[in-house]
């Protein structure tokens, strides 16, 4: 059995975005496409805030 190692991608804030979003849809029913929406929405609160690299 031989290993083969894969690339990572990069994690983009459109992955982060996308993949909290359907792990949310998931839990809570509602559609991937109303939560991304949601979390792309510029005036939030916690906009000062960036993704930790």
């Amino acid at each position: 059995m031989t290993s083969t190692r894969r690339t990572r991608k990069k994690m983009t804030a459109e992955n982060l975005i996308r993949a909290s979003a359907s792990s949310t849809a998931i839990e809570t029913g509602q559609s991937v496409e109303a939560i991304e929406r949601k979390l792309k929405v510029k005036n939030s609160k916690f906009l000062h805030l960036s993704l930790a690299k």
